[in-house]
């Protein structure tokens, strides 16, 4: 029976396509164009004329494989469909256009659920009935949704429907007059696949209904209180406005009130000066909802001058100048009352009775205070608008280098906690405790401290930077002269073994010292607190060093590297840059004081010898411990009248008067011939000879006068024989030879000798008279051919 249905419409449908002649096919679903998710169902194509058939689906288009139904139709199954899709039908004739459907799948709708109505007051005539549910499952479909609402007034009865159509929607609205009292509402919902009904809600419109929304306008504010216009439109019993500041909650504030106008003027007491704050609000009828809240708006309340002092602290000078530096902590926006504008800071000398005051500007949070000494008095006040805060006055006192407080530092994550115990039971009690803090180096520029009671017994310190080492103290106040401080340091969070090295400055070397001082790590590249410093030599154990300076001594003499690490409690860092210097070899002490003595005694002799009789009286002590001084030969007149006569040289050999007899009157005379050298051999042969010519002589001839002394029975001096005394004089070869060379002498101030030749003499014999058989003269000079 389904076959030939499907085979009639197919025909009918070919009819049709005939009659019209667009189309080249009919398409069709045995299901429908709306079909549920999961289905299963048939597409047919029946054609009205012969040609390749051919079945497409999706977008783009993609060829299915079809069924043949008969010669004109074709069909494809299509088996659990999920989403919408499109199928369509060709045939290669060209004059005619293919064929297509579109299928969308999804489901019936579900009964709707928890259905919610409010009852909005428009006007003291009408108002609007708003109903919202819950739709349940997703049909996937454009569903069509009507709302009914059945009224009671009365005896009356009437049925109201309200529709909407949009899959999305899930509320609908009603007009309803205020003359109603109880309402009847249902949902219904339907879609191509089927429809579902709600269950009715009975609902009486006092209970739900809900006046329009608040509108707020102009607000004036004073330093306490703000005045807010509000506006309604319906009579309303109820209203709340709520208000906070920035970081606050809301806090409500209520009106119970008589309405006899649209627009009232509602006032909020108890608001802090100088704030800024928020406002909303919304009200009810006596019986039903709450609106909705109105729009914010904002404003500040107006100033006052500041309600306490300045939390003040000072920091004690790093120098002798005594110029302490006063810091205060910017006041709360609850204190200040207003926006600062500068700030006074008084310093008074009680001493001298002097003081200065001087204006701050409000970005400030210090003031150094040069007149300040060990009792000066200092106040700070902040100023706004409105006047001064009240005095926060600080005193430099005297402080203890350590109390009798106990302190511990503990490190949790980023929080550092200082706990303390008691004092002794002897001691004046505590008014206040003062902990500060800072990272190390960097005290003026970032102190912070914290004022506490004299019951606390610990801090818990905040905002501590990782990898930053801090140093701190914890000062006791037990009355305003005495204070006691208890230092601690090497705190840090997080840590790491340093980045980098030390940079060493110089090295400076004295001797076998040398001395090494370097730069602090830069706070970036210590990574926490730095606990020792290696120094580094070769060939040496390394040495801790505490400062940033270090002597080390007794180094033998060498060429050596220095370099240097620092250290956290993670480990060692990297080694900085290298320096060469050299440990030279000094001289000993001993002979150094040596030299020094002996070169002060001379200086002293030197300086003595200036004075005429003690150089009188040196020159005749030391006179008998010189050496006979020969002087040069060459400056004597022998020697010139010797270059003079370049033929020949006499030597004359006499005997002194004390060594001949008186008979001997005569000299006797003897000429000397000196031979010239052989094969660089310093070898001279003089030959006793009267025959020889002076045109023949390789050298000039030289006279020697030589005298003799021997015994002699008729004179009184000793005479020695040559064979074992012998005293050599050189004298001239004249008579008045001795006499001339006096006078000479004492006029040129020279001695003529003969030069300094190494001259021996071989041995001869006297008898009565002096006879010379041979002398022979060696000497090693070139004194006669240089001259």
């Amino acid at each position: 029976m389904f076959q030939t249905w499907s085979i009639f419409t197919a025909v009918f449908l070919l009819m049709m396509q005939l009659c019209t002649g667009e189309k080249s096919c009919v398409i069709w679903s045995s299901a429908g164009h709306v079909v549920q998710r999961n289905s299963t169902f048939n597409i047919y194509c029946s054609f009205n004329c012969k040609c390749k058939r051919s079945m497409y689906s999706g977008q783009p288009p993609t060829l299915q494989r079809h069924t043949q139904l008969n010669l004109t139709t074709i069909y494809l199954t299509v088996v659990n469909i999920t989403k919408r899709n499109t199928f369509s039908c060709q045939c290669n004739c060209p004059a005619l256009d293919p064929c297509g459907l579109d299928i969308s799948a999804g489901y019936p709708p579900d009964h709707p659920k928890n259905i919610s109505c409010i009852y909005k007051i428009q006007n003291n005539e009408t108002g609007d009935v708003l109903c919202t549910w819950k739709r349940g499952w997703d049909t996937y479909l454009t569903d069509s949704t009507v709302l009914w609402v059945r009224t009671e007034s009365g005896n009356h009865t009437s049925d109201r429907e309200s529709h909407n159509k949009g899959s999305d929607s899930h509320s609908v609205s009603l007009t309803v007059p205020r003359s109603v009292q109880i309402i009847y509402v249902w949902v219904q919902v339907q879609n191509p696949l089927g429809s579902s009904v709600s269950s009715p809600i009975i609902y009486s419109l006092s209970d739900i209904a809900m006046p329009l929304t608040p509108v707020l306008g102009r607000v004036a504010c004073s330093s306490r209180e703000c005045i807010i216009q509000v506006e309604q439109r319906v009579v309303t019993q109820h209203l709340e406005i709520q208000y906070k500041a920035a970081g606050e909650t809301w806090t409500s504030y209520f009106y119970q009130i008589v309405q006899t106008s649209a627009v009232q003027d509602r006032s909020i007491p108890s608001l802090e000066p100088y704030r800024l704050y928020h406002f909303r609000a919304r009200s009810k009828l006596s019986t039903g909802q709450w609106s909705q809240w109105s729009t914010q708006i904002s404003t500040w309340t107006q100033e006052e001058a500041p309600a306490e002092p300045l939390d003040v602290w000072y920091a004690e000078p790093a120098s002798d100048l005594k110029t302490p530096t006063v810091y205060w902590k910017e006041a709360d926006i609850s204190i200040a009352r207003g926006r600062i504008i500068d700030y006074r800071v008084r310093v008074y000398n009680p001493d001298s009775g002097s003081e200065q005051v001087t204006n701050v500007s409000a970005d400030a949070r210090n003031c150094s205070v040069p007149l300040c000494t060990d009792k000066c008095d200092v106040t700070v006040w902040a100023r706004n608008s409105k006047g001064l805060s009240p005095p926060a006055r600080v005193t430099a006192r005297h402080v203890k280098a350590r109390s009798s407080h106990d302190v511990k530092v503990k490190v949790d994550n980023s929080n550092v906690t200082i706990s303390w115990r008691k004092g002794e039971s002897a001691a004046p009690p505590v008014s206040f405790y003062v902990v500060e803090w800072y990272p190390e180096g960097q005290r003026l520029e970032e102190l912070r401290w914290m004022r506490l009671d004299s019951d606390s017994m610990h801090a818990v310190i905040t905002g501590i930077k990782p990898f930053v080492c801090y140093k701190g103290a914890l000062y006791v106040f037990y009355n305003e002269s005495s204070v006691t401080r208890t230092l601690f340091g090497g705190v840090a969070t997080v840590e790491s073994a340093p980045v980098s090295g030390p940079l060493v400055q110089e090295t400076e070397v004295e001797g076998h010292t040398v001395r090494v001082s370097w730069m602090e790590l830069r706070r970036s590249e210590q990574r926490g607190c730095v606990t020792k410093y290696t120094i580094y030599l070769k060939s040496r154990d390394s040495i801790l060093a505490p400062d940033r300076t270090y002597k080390t001594k007794d180094l033998p003499p060498a060429d050596y590297s220095l370099w240097m690490t620092a250290w956290t409690a993670e480990g060692e860092g990297p080694a900085g840059h290298r320096l060469k210097f050299h440990i030279q070899q000094e001289i000993p002490l001993s002979l150094l004081l040596v030299c020094i003595f002996i070169s002060a005694i001379l200086v002293l002799l030197v300086c003595l010898c200036q004075i005429p009789s003690v150089k009188q009286k040196f020159w005749v002590f030391f006179q008998c411990f010189m050496l006979d001084v020969v002087p040069d030969p060459a400056n004597s007149k022998w020697a010139k009248e010797c270059t003079q006569e370049k033929g020949k040289i006499k030597l004359q050999m006499q005997l002194s008067n004390s060594s001949v007899s008186q008979g001997e009157e005569d000299p006797v005379l003897v000429d000397v011939e000196e031979l010239p050298k052989q094969n660089s051999n310093i070898s001279t042969s003089t030959k006793a000879s009267s025959q020889q010519r002076p045109g023949t002589l390789l050298y000039p001839l030289t006279t020697y006068i030589k005298s003799f002394s021997h015994d002699s029975d008729s004179s009184d001096h000793t005479h020695t024989s040559l064979d074992t005394n012998t005293t050599i004089d050189y004298i001239s070869t004249h008579a008045n030879m001795e006499e001339e060379e006096e006078e000479e002498e004492e006029e040129d101030g020279t001695l003529d000798f003969f030069p300094s030749h190494n001259i021996f003499m071989e041995p001869f014999s006297i008898g009565g008279n002096l006879t010379l058989d041979t002398v022979k003269v060696h000497f090693c000079s070139d004194l006669f051919r240089n001259s």
